[in-house]
């Protein structure tokens, strides 16, 4: 998929055909999952969404940025946290190989 369209593309693009591809290999893909905060007891919709979950299993957090931060590492850690989720990948697609923008994190 990232050889055919390469990096400069918007996130929603490469989520639509990262999920098309899943389904394409027989993978169950959720998009745009909510995720509540629970605080406290008190549930709370702050209108999060996790890109990916693929197989009800790992959470797939989708970037196109220049380069992927600390802080969107730890927003994957986060919600694999909230989630009790135990592996997840964190992929920025605005790279010219694909394989230098994975990061994968297991709790």
């Amino acid at each position: 998929m990232h050889r055919n369209l390469g990096p400069g593309l918007l996130e929603s693009a490469y989520e639509e055909c990262l999920c098309h591809e899943l389904h394409l290999r027989g993978l169950d893909c959720k998009r745009q999952v909510p995720l509540p905060l629970l605080y406290k007891g008190l549930k709370l919709d702050c209108g999060y969404k996790i890109d990916l979950i693929v197989q009800d299993e790992v959470v797939l957090e989708l970037k196109a940025v220049e380069r992927l931060l600390p802080i969107h590492e730890a927003q994957l850690v986060t919600y694999l946290k909230l989630t009790g989720k135990r592996v997840g990948l964190l992929i920025n697609f605005n790279v010219p190989l694909l394989t230098q923008g994975i990061i994968r994190r297991v709790l």
